[in-house]
């Protein structure tokens, strides 16, 4: 389980969160809304170690973790898939997988791991030998989200993975996170600028707006229920 309490980020005079507090149970998915600069992607920092949080804590499965650093949380099973398809481009796809795994908890084998991926995401195994960087945008998504859920981490972090993806691709990212999360029993927070597409897939939903939680509740209400009008004026 992941906690936030009370969570304050300031980038020197600027506030991008200020005294945010979240649960997001393990199991299934939390979702994170809001326009751009929102604060959604400094809420996912504060939570992997790489924003200055101020004021408040994060805690995971009970565990103060505030002052540690980023690599650290890492170690512990944070694992964040940071907006922007971030890989190691020159490496080929394997190389990025064996690279991820072994900064992992390395609880399931090496070629046990790869085969599993390689089932869900065929392409990949097509094109193992090929530079990430010279994949499609959909592609490289596979293997960043691959490249987190390799780790067998207690906490997933994904920031915008339906960015700029075809809808027939976001439909099959989706697919394996939703399966991914209800499988494995872990943790997972989305944000995501998409609100209808991270409300049918998650549990619980918040919405920030400033730096700030305007709206939050379970996600099913939110997408059906009256609360529709105030999450449209949430993004203005």
């Amino acid at each position: 389980m992941l906690e936030l309490r009370g969570v304050t980020v300031r980038y020197g005079a600027v506030r991008a969160l200020e005294d945010l507090s979240l649960r997001a149970e393990p199991g299934g998915i939390t979702a994170i809304l809001g326009a751009n600069g929102a604060g959604k992607s400094s809420l996912m920092r504060a939570v992997s170690g790489i924003a200055p949080v101020v004021g408040g804590s994060v805690l995971l499965d009970g565990q103060d973790i505030t002052g540690l650093p980023a690599p650290a949380r890492a170690k512990l099973g944070i694992a964040h898939a940071m907006e922007g398809r971030r890989l190691f481009r020159q490496l080929t796809v394997e190389d990025n997988l064996k690279l991820a795994w072994s900064f992992g908890a390395r609880r399931v084998a090496l070629p046990a791991s790869l085969a599993e991926i390689y089932d869900r995401f065929p392409i990949l195994k097509e094109k193992a030998r090929t530079p990430a960087g010279l994949l499609s945008g959909g592609q490289q998504q596979m293997v960043i989200l691959s490249c987190t859920t390799i780790r067998s981490p207690r906490c997933l972090l994904l920031d915008e993975p339906s960015l700029g993806l075809a809808p027939i691709i976001v439909q099959q990212i989706y697919g394996f996170i939703t399966d991914y999360a209800a499988r494995s029993g872990i943790t997972v927070v989305i944000a995501e600028q998409m609100a209808t597409l991270a409300l049918k897939v998650s549990r619980h939903c918040l919405v920030l707006r400033r730096g700030r939680v305007v709206l939050q509740g379970p996600s099913a209400e939110l997408l059906q229920g009256s609360d529709g009008k105030a999450l449209a004026a949430s993004y203005l």
